[in-house]
């Protein structure tokens, strides 16, 4: 979104995908044009709001239906990150030759693999005459305004937390619930317990 409004400050004309329709309505509201595709994400967001993983058939025909709107564009962000593992290919090396010299792909999800298939996280390298960015912790080349996101988000989720000078552990709140990582000495998170491998908790009776 804050890539969106950006450039259209800036004077440029954008286009954004995401595969929950949710998000259209957010794209447009800051002025983007929102890429529909012909295809339907199975289960597209949790209960949080963010982007499930899909299949690689899913994947596969994505990449067929984004190759036009990327050979298109002057400038590509890509962000699909998903917790835990590797990032899903969305822009793959024919589609980057498609693409005007003098273009740039700014690859977000370098970290965990990126979405291009030609980022080297941590580098810049230009391929097929693209400039490929893949710096991985973009925070760290802003950090006064990071630490001032960081600092806005740490003091309204304590707020949240701390009630009349009491920590309230509600685990009916989804708030709650999906960031505690232990409770009565037992790791409850399931993302954590994904990473590390273990087996789901026993259910008490």
């Amino acid at each position: 979104m804050q890539a969106i409004a950006t450039a259209r400050r800036l004077g440029a004309v954008t286009s954004a995908y995401d595969l929950r329709p949710a998000a259209k309505e957010q794209v447009e509201s800051l002025g983007g044009r929102f890429v529909e595709l012909p295809i339907a994400a199975k289960d597209a967001q949790d209960a949080r709001g963010y982007a499930r993983a899909q299949d690689e058939t899913f994947y596969q025909r994505q990449r067929e239906l984004l190759g036009r709107v990327v050979k298109e564009s002057d400038v590509v962000i890509t962000a699909a990150v998903i917790p835990g593992k590797t990032s899903p290919v969305l822009v793959t090396e024919e589609m980057v030759v498609g693409m005007a010299p003098g273009s740039v792909i700014f690859d977000l999800a370098a970290e965990r693999g990126g979405n291009c298939e030609l980022t080297e996280a941590g580098k810049t390298v230009v391929k097929h005459g693209v400039t490929i960015i893949g710096a991985i912790n973009v925070a760290s080349g802003v950090p006064y305004h990071a630490s001032q996101m960081y600092g806005r988000n740490t003091t309204a989720f304590l707020t949240h937390l701390i009630k009349e000078q009491k920590l309230q552990l509600n685990l009916d709140d989804e708030i709650v619930r999906e960031t505690l990582v232990t409770n009565g000495g037992e790791v409850v998170n399931q993302r954590v317990r994904e990473f590390f491998g273990m087996a789901a908790p026993a259910v008490k009776s």
